[in-house]
């Protein structure tokens, strides 16, 4: 599966852009989140890149979240907490990064696509980008995105998408609990967006930029150790009866 996940790092005009592909939806295994990971702190390393813009490839969907092909095959806590570290090292990779992150979402987002979406600085959206939180229908629960969740979209829109698990929310509805900061039509007039904010933004005062990102971030310095406990939590209840049953219907 590794060869046909593709992650692609490229920086113009002062514009980073990351996007990352896999063949099921673009649902994440742990080489992918590792990969995506280490393309975000490249990115936030470069003294030439002002400003990140986070996609991933086809059209209507945007990321499924966790592979469920890795989640069925996890055989204890150790590793059940090493995939969910997955999602919190990208989760906190965004968040470290000196520069803004536009996050594109062309279309469905589901679980942990729900929480990079959240994790973005600024996320822009298509009309196709309907989400849900389907964890606690298997068994585990939002644990790991739930803090970035939690803080872009506010305690109620998190407690309804994560307990009514087995429906999606339009993107109006995202919008207007302020998960997208605006939806099109269609990508391209999506995109035309992305390309002129990432374009102004890449020309502001990177030193003003930087001190907005950490102004919006403040309070969220223990979120290491947080999504570290959320990640073992998960591992555990990933392996209990109930998730196993469940799984076992997606083999």
């Amino acid at each position: 599966m590794k060869n046909d996940f593709s992650v692609d790092v490229t920086i113009k005009a002062g514009v980073g852009t990351l996007t990352f592909s896999t063949p099921d939806h673009n649902a994440l295994p742990s080489f992918a989140l590792s990969e995506i990971e280490s393309g975000l702190l490249r990115l936030s390393q470069d003294a030439t890149v002002k400003v990140i813009v986070l996609k991933s490839g086809g059209d209507r969907t945007f990321c499924a979240g966790a592979s469920f092909k890795e989640l069925i095959a996890i055989e204890d806590e150790g590793q059940g907490k090493g995939f969910f570290m997955g999602f919190a090292k990208v989760i906190l990779a965004m968040r470290s990064c000196p520069q803004l992150i536009i996050c594109r979402v062309q279309g469905k987002a589901v679980g942990g696509g729900v929480g990079l979406a959240a994790a973005a600085d600024y996320c822009l959206a298509t009309k196709h980008a309907a989400v849900k939180l389907s964890e606690i229908s298997i068994g585990i629960g939002p644990f790991v995105i739930g803090p970035a969740v939690e803080r872009k979209m506010g305690v109620s829109a998190f407690s309804q998408l994560s307990i009514d698990a087995t429906e999606f929310y339009s993107a109006d509805w995202a919008h207007a609990r302020g998960l997208y900061a605006e939806v099109f039509e269609d990508a391209q007039s999506m995109d035309a967006a992305v390309e002129a904010l990432s374009k102004r933004l890449s020309t502001y005062n990177p030193e003003a930029l930087r001190a907005l990102k950490t102004m919006f971030w403040q309070g969220t310095g223990g979120w290491p150790q947080l999504l570290e406990e959320r990640a073992a939590q998960s591992g555990k209840l990933v392996l209990s009866r109930f998730t196993k049953d469940v799984l076992a219907g997606y083999k």
